[in-house]
């Protein structure tokens, strides 16, 4: 499974692959989403100056660092994502794999539930697991009954507390709207299981 980057300095697209997700940004305030290498576990693999990112069953020794994930296969974006509405897509392939957005406090070191990413009070997930789609918050699960779709679409309305994820393809449909306060910066967040699919698309986001 791989993550490739992609940077392309248009106003009107700017292209981030990720691994078995693969994602575009295009932020209201034109920020793309870029991966934090100091969040990146050891078992994800960066080469191509950063702009590939390949899960592992072999470390890579990347530096100690207090940000980075000591266990499981997850990384952050650099951006903080607050008071305003943002929409990003992610193009997905394999068998286990969570999209979210978590507080920089998720902890970071350690295999407990407190680092997973929407298994804790600091993070919000939609997972793809054994062909079913799911969304978790505080290790509260609700199961959702959709076909799978390659394409996620992520969209954050902050001043409107919500959360939402949605299946994209000629249409959008809505699979789940979390509705909470944020409290805090929230960063784009990623989980790759080792069995997912190789291969990299594209997506875009913007603000809405």
């Amino acid at each position: 499974m791989f993550c490739y980057f992609i940077y392309t300095p248009c106003i009107s697209d700017y292209y981030c692959y990720i691994s078995s997700l693969v994602f575009f940004s295009l932020l209201s305030d034109f920020c793309p989403l870029t991966l934090d290498i100091n969040t990146a576990n050891r078992a994800l693999c960066l080469s191509e100056g950063n702009k590939k990112v390949t899960r592992e069953r072999t470390e890579t020794e990347y530096p100690d660092h207090p940000e980075r994930f000591g266990y499981w296969a997850q990384f952050l974006c650099r951006e903080a994502l607050t008071g305003t509405r943002c929409y990003w897509e992610v193009e997905c392939s394999g068998d286990f794999m969570r999209i979210g957005v978590a507080y920089k406090g998720l902890r970071r070191k350690g295999g407990s539930r407190e680092c997973v990413l929407g298994n804790n009070e600091k993070s919000w997930c939609l997972q793809w697991y054994q062909s079913q789609y799911s969304v978790c918050h505080n290790n509260k699960w609700t199961v959702i009954s959709a076909p799978y779709s390659p394409r996620i679409g992520v969209y954050l309305d902050w001043p409107a507390s919500s959360l939402s994820f949605r299946s994209v393809s000629h249409t959008m449909t809505l699979l789940h709207r979390f509705n909470t306060s944020f409290t805090e910066p929230l960063y784009p967040g990623f989980y790759l299981y080792l069995h997912s699919s190789p291969e990299g698309l594209k997506g875009r986001g913007e603000g809405e």
